[in-house]
Formats: structure tokens, C-alpha cells, sequence
């Protein structure tokens, strides 16, 4: 029972870093823009999440205001920041990726102050037994979510007009311009599509600590940019399955070597083991 019981935390872990990475992963496969500022996101969609919840006591509510909220940011990141330095050396993105990351922090530390921000009645704590399991309603709604979540995307991806122009101007930019796609247009897409996988995030990161604060988003960023190397720079399916790997490492060395390594040193450890045998991530990258 134990092992099924870590092993499900896990995946709830590891199903929340999927939808972190994979924005950051469609953000890269697009532009080559590690988008450290991601994380700023991440945390503004957890403020709002909370503040838009304590005031009007709808969690539904918090959830449309943070996603579309952080998605708008993101295409405006995107438009002042990244794209007139697209012709530049990558590292100049990065620089001034974390630079914003840094400014978000001070910004978020400012306006809602140093200290942590939680709901005032936490909604969906209740436990519920599946199987013997004890579960948090949350966590069960966390993982419904990010399947959910990652169900349409690939849907959109693999089955719609939008995607499939999508990944034509990933795969070959001049050629997709050439029969008629607007790369910038795609562009704001996938910024404001990433973006709001990473508001979902923070919102439900926030659900299950029942805690916000301006630094929040540092580990998981972290984490997600070290998932998305293993999993391939710009493969999604390495990103889910490198995410979820990740969860399910995390939950088992937290109780076989915990007296050693907290959870997070556990994640990086594995991480730089795997990547010292294969430096180019489990799957080919895109």
C-alpha cells in the first residue's frame, strides 16, 4: 500500500511539473527562448488565484481571472521583451529572461508583501478514500486538471487547423510563412497558451500547500528547465514523461533517502546522474 500511495503522489507532483515544462518546452521549440521569467507567471497566477478567491469566495472564478490574466502577461512579455531581441545571440534572451524573473519576485514582494498569502477557507481539503488511499480532494482535482489539460492540447496539436500550423512553423518557419501562416501570430499563441498552463499551475500548487509567496515559483522553475533538457529540448512527450519521472523519484527518495537529501536535492541529483549518462536528454530533441 505504501508503494501504491508514493507512487500516486508522484504522479500528482510530477503531473503539475508537466504542465509548467511543457509550456516552457513549446515556448523553446519555438523560438529557442529558455523563458526563465515563466516562474513569474507561475507565481502571479497563485496571487491571483487566492486574492480573487478570498474576495469573492469562487475558486472558479480565481482560476479564470489568474489563467487569462497570466496568459495576457505572457503575450506581453513576449512583445516588449523577447521579440525585438529574437535576431540577438540566445544568451541575451536568457539574460534578460532572468533579469524580469528577478524584478517579478521584487514586484510580487512589494505588492503583496514578504510574507506567505494563503485562502481564507482553503477549498478543497476534504479527504477522500479510493481504494484505501486517503487523498486530499485537491490533489485528485490537480491531477483531473492537468490531464485534462494536456488531453486538449494534443488534441489541438495533432487535429486542428491551429496546430497543425503550429508545428509546421516550429518544424520549418520560411516554409510555413510561405503558405500563408503568420508566424507572429503563432507566436503570441503559444506565449499565451504557456502562460496559462503555468497560471493552472500556480493555482493549484496554491491549492495544495494553501500558501503563496513571492519566491514560490524559484524550484519549480528550476526544475522544470532541468526536465525539459532531459526530456529533449522541444519534445513534449520527453517533457511529460521526464515531468512525471521526476514526481515519482521525488515521492519515493523522500522516504528511502530523506534522512539525507531533502526533495528537492533528491530531484537534482537524479537529474544530473541522468544527464551525466545521456547529456542529451531520454529523447531526441526537436
Amino acid at each position: 500500500m505504501l508503494f501504491i500511495e508514493l507512487f500516486i503522489q508522484g504522479l500528482i507532483q510530477g503531473s503539475t511539473y508537466a504542465i509548467i515544462a511543457v509550456g516552457l518546452t513549446l515556448i523553446y521549440g519555438l523560438l529557442r527562448v529558455l523563458h526563465v521569467a515563466h516562474a513569474g507567471l507561475f507565481t502571479l497566477a497563485a496571487y491571483l488565484g487566492v486574492t480573487v478567491t478570498n474576495q469573492f469566495g469562487s475558486l472558479s472564478l480565481g482560476i479564470v481571472v489568474a489563467t487569462l490574466t497570466s496568459g495576457i502577461v505572457g503575450v506581453v512579455i513576449y512583445r516588449l521583451v523577447y521579440e525585438p531581441i529574437l535576431n540577438k545571440p540566445p544568451y541575451v534572451a536568457l539574460i534578460a529572461s532572468i533579469g524580469l524573473y528577478i524584478a517579478m519576485e521584487e514586484l510580487f514582494r512589494l505588492i503583496f508583501g514578504p510574507f506567505g498569502l494563503s485562502f481564507s477557507s482553503a477549498p478543497l481539503q476534504n479527504v477522500v478514500v479510493i481504494f484505501g488511499i486517503h487523498l486530499r480532494a485537491c490533489q485528485i482535482i490537480t491531477v483531473i486538471t492537468n490531464v485534462v489539460l494536456l488531453g486538449i492540447l494534443a488534441w489541438i496539436a495533432q487535429k486542428t487547423r491551429v496546430g497543425i500550423g503550429w508545428r509546421a512553423t516550429v518544424d520549418d518557419p520560411e516554409m510555413s510563412a510561405s503558405f500563408g501562416i503568420d508566424p507572429i501570430r503563432v507566436r503570441y499563441l503559444v506565449f499565451f497558451v504557456g502562460s496559462a498552463l503555468a497560471a493552472v499551475a500556480g493555482v493549484l500548487v496554491a491549492l495544495l500547500t494553501n500558501l503563496v509567496e513571492p519566491t514560490m515559483g524559484a524550484v519549480p522553475s528550476y526544475k522544470s528547465l532541468a526536465i525539459i533538457v532531459l526530456g529533449g529540448l522541444g519534445n513534449v512527450f520527453g517533457t511529460l514523461i521526464a515531468s512525471l519521472a521526476l514526481g515519482v523519484i521525488e515521492a519515493f527518495g523522500t522516504i528511502y533517502i530523506g534522512d539525507f537529501l531533502d526533495r528537492d536535492a533528491i530531484a537534482f541529483a537524479f537529474l544530473v546522474v541522468v544527464l551525466m549518462i545521456k547529456p542529451t536528454g531520454l529523447f531526441k530533441s526537436r
